[in-house]
């Protein structure tokens, strides 16, 4: 490490949240989504089969996320595996090709669409554990705020690109800019939307040259006999001790609610516009750029606010905010804003949306800046990847919930409007348990706690 500077590895660092944002922007919520709602016709069924799609990815990572982080710690060099969750990003995203509009399997698209995600998730839960290694303890805030800027700076390119230069309107078969799709795509075959899937795996491939180059790992390479079965028992043995430090319990507790809440609106925002509002994913795409812009504005500022004030009350700041976001929305319809009757065709309900995804992109990007900051406040420093290995568990815990939970109420209900309700109880929730979390964690270290023989 010695050989590689300081600011070469927060670079470096910085590079995977650039690299691995278009999965998020491109494919999980502003191009792919919507266009999988054209694909099936009907809003309703689309956003039922999104929510149950992704609902049984979270239970895979949430069940081997804890695992996968504490043999990190065991046998060390991170790098490998994130070299190898990569690899499943790269198939995972690139297979969306395959989406042919009257040619396709929905079960076999969310099946690669999975795949990705899991990578990309396992991948982020050991770069996030390198974060402490980044620099002093008071700078961390600021290094988090400013790489989730970064990634979203990368994000917003990759979507202004596949805006311009290849997601076509299904109506006309030009991008945003008035061109047909780049490299001769076949427009009525919608083959420049589907390299939504190709350019996701190329631009990562492309962006995480730096983060291999410049980032190394400084734990002890090697995995020793037993690995798998010291990383299981350590892995119970926290969690039995978890109750006993009471500010941690309370911090993923927390988290795993009002994450997956955010996690939520990423997901339904794109197909919800398409569905409720009948935006084109040109239209969708837009609303991605302004909330973009706002989320890699703010996570800059919020990252002086958390290096000023502290995660605590950035974090609950947000959540606030984005509550009111998730009441608001159920009031935004066609015809009507907070039920207010508005003429035909009036662009109050559209204007007011964007609004919305101003304030999701400021606070969503703010918050997840500041909770992986929380998370090092909180975790024990000998144990930081399984520590993410269990911030992930949090925030994948229920991950199903957020979406299985739209998809039930959307399919109970038929409304798209009604099904996203299961957001606002979510928040409120992980708002009321942040009261008990400590803002420089336990007084003794979440090892301390446990039982003897851990």
């Amino acid at each position: 490490m010695g050989q590689i500077s300081a600011r070469k590895r927060i670079w470096g660092w910085f590079f995977f949240d650039w690299a691995s944002q278009p999965y998020n922007t491109l494919l999980i919520t502003f191009i792919f989504a919507p266009y999988v709602k054209e694909l099936m016709g009907d809003g309703s069924a689309a956003q039922t089969a999104w929510g149950f799609g992704i609902g049984l990815a979270g239970i895979v990572i949430a069940l081997l996320a804890p695992v996968l982080g504490a043999m990190a710690d065991t046998a060390g060099d991170r790098l490998r595996w994130i070299w190898g969750f990569s690899a499943m990003y790269v198939v995972g995203s690139a297979a969306l090709w395959f989406a042919v509009p009257g040619d396709f399997s929905i079960y076999l698209i969310l099946f690669f669409f999975a795949v990705g995600m899991i990578g990309m998730e396992f991948a982020t839960i050991f770069t996030n554990s390198m974060l402490p290694d980044l620099g002093p303890r008071e700078t961390i805030g600021r290094i988090s705020g400013n790489g989730w800027a970064f990634g979203y700076l990368g994000g917003l390119t990759a979507l202004v690109i596949m805006l311009g230069f290849f997601a076509e309107s299904g109506e006309t078969g030009r991008t945003l800019l008035g061109l047909a799709p780049a490299f001769g795509l076949d427009p009525a075959m919608r083959e420049g939307t589907r390299f939504v899937g190709p350019l996701t795996a190329l631009w990562y491939m492309a962006f995480m040259v730096p983060f291999f180059l410049w980032v190394r790992d400084p734990k002890p390479v090697g995995t020793p006999p037993g690995a798998v079965r010291r990383a299981l028992g350590e892995v119970v043995s926290t969690l039995r001790g978890l109750p006993r430090n009471r500010s941690l319990f309370a911090y993923l507790a927390s988290s795993m609610f009002y994450r997956d809440a955010l996690n939520g609106m990423y997901t339904f925002g794109g197909i919800y516009a398409a569905g409720v509002l009948g935006w084109t994913v040109v239209d969708v795409g837009i609303f991605g750029i302004l909330a973009i812009v706002t989320g890699a504005v703010f996570c800059w500022i919020g990252g002086m606010a958390d290096t000023r004030f502290g995660p605590k009350p950035v974090i609950a700041a947000c959540i606030l905010a984005l509550t009111l976001v998730a009441v608001s929305i159920l009031f935004i319809a066609p015809g009507s804003l907070f039920g207010i009757a508005l003429p035909e065709g009036s662009a109050l309900p559209d204007i007011a949306f964007y609004l919305c995804g101003a304030v999701i992109g400021a606070a969503g990007g703010v918050l997840q800046a500041a909770s992986r900051t929380m998370m090092v406040r909180q975790a024990d420093p000998a144990k930081m990847a399984e520590a993410f290995g269990l911030y992930a568990l949090a925030g994948k815990a229920t991950s199903f919930l957020a979406p299985l939970s739209i998809g039930v109420a959307t399919w109970a209900t038929g409304s798209q409007q009604l099904g996203v309700t299961p957001l606002i109880a979510l928040f409120l929730l992980g708002l009321l348990l942040l009261r008990w979390v400590r803002p420089e964690g336990d007084s003794t270290p979440w090892h301390a706690s446990q039982p003897a023989s851990a």
